[in-house]
């Protein structure tokens, strides 16, 4: 079986998520789009293979809980979100507009997300008090965390780093979203990181670094969890701000550029995609 029939499912989807955001954040005028386009690849394995959910019973206590700390994100959660049939595709035409459903950041009113999250920091210590929970309770539930890496600047991230292995909560996944941009800066110029992996190992989390637009190594991370039994899983997606829309990758610009006319076609003529069929 070669790669392209192995995992085009998973590269079919992606390429809805990055459309579908960039059509998003194009109808709200808004920013973030970098942030979006960094974590479609993740995303789409993630939703297509490895959590359980229902779409139409958001609440199904049976479900993983995926919360995405990083929520100024938004559009790119919206997107899959809306793909896996969580609401109708026509919201997404009111993004970050008054009157809309779905706010720049992710909101916990709209089905699916767990969490309303992008006042940075956050997400982690909601995701562990589920994997608490669900442990206290001896249920199978699994948790997963999607972290900016920007947001690894945040004390309330390091506490949580901290927690989770003292309480041997291999029931949590932490995926970090290493596209090496956040708001104003690279990361290495702003508030260095690394050597990030060596840290969180010697914060005694099972550590897997992986290529996070590469099918085969996202493969290769999930399907072993936990990496380590009694021990947290940290995933470190090496990323590229904007990916899959060369004038937007690795760019500090376009964590807040807008999308406009001239723009929306051209990223839509790199992804090979006609506007009249997107559906929203």
């Amino acid at each position: 079986m070669n790669k392209e029939s192995k995992y085009k499912i998973y590269e079919d989807l992606a390429k809805k998520i990055r459309t579908y955001a960039i059509k998003e954040v194009y109808y709200g005028q808004s920013g973030h789009i970098g942030s979006a386009l960094s974590m479609a690849d993740l995303l789409a394995y993630l939703y297509e293979k490895v959590l359980i959910y229902k779409a139409s019973e958001p609440k199904w206590e049976g479900r993983d809980i995926f919360i995405l700390s990083k929520g100024h994100a938004a559009a790119g959660m919206y997107a899959v979100l809306a793909d896996k049939g969580f609401f109708p595709k026509e919201w997404m035409k009111k993004y970050y507009q008054d009157g809309g459903m779905l706010a720049g950041h992710v909101t916990h009113y709209v089905p699916g997300i767990e969490a309303s999250t992008g006042a940075l920091g956050h997400g982690l210590p909601i995701g562990i008090g589920f994997a608490i929970d669900f442990r206290k309770r001896k249920l199978k539930n699994r948790v997963f965390v999607l972290l900016s890496d920007g947001e690894c600047n945040e004390g309330s991230n390091w506490e949580a780093f901290l927690f989770a292995p003292h309480n041997k909560l291999d029931n949590l996944t932490v995926v970090i979203d290493y596209n090496k941009i956040q708001a104003l800066g690279h990361c290495s110029e702003v508030l260095n990181l690394e050597p990030f992996a060596e840290k969180m190992r010697n914060f005694h989390w099972a550590v897997m670094e992986i290529d996070g637009h590469d099918f085969k190594d996202i493969e290769k991370a999930f399907t072993r969890l936990p990496l380590e039994e009694g021990k947290p899983t940290c995933i470190i997606a090496h990323t590229v701000k904007g990916k899959g829309v060369s004038f937007m990758e690795d760019q500090v610009a376009w964590h807040y550029n807008k999308v406009t006319d001239e723009l929306l076609q051209k990223a839509f003529k790199e992804l090979g995609v006609k506007e009249n069929e997107i559906g929203f």
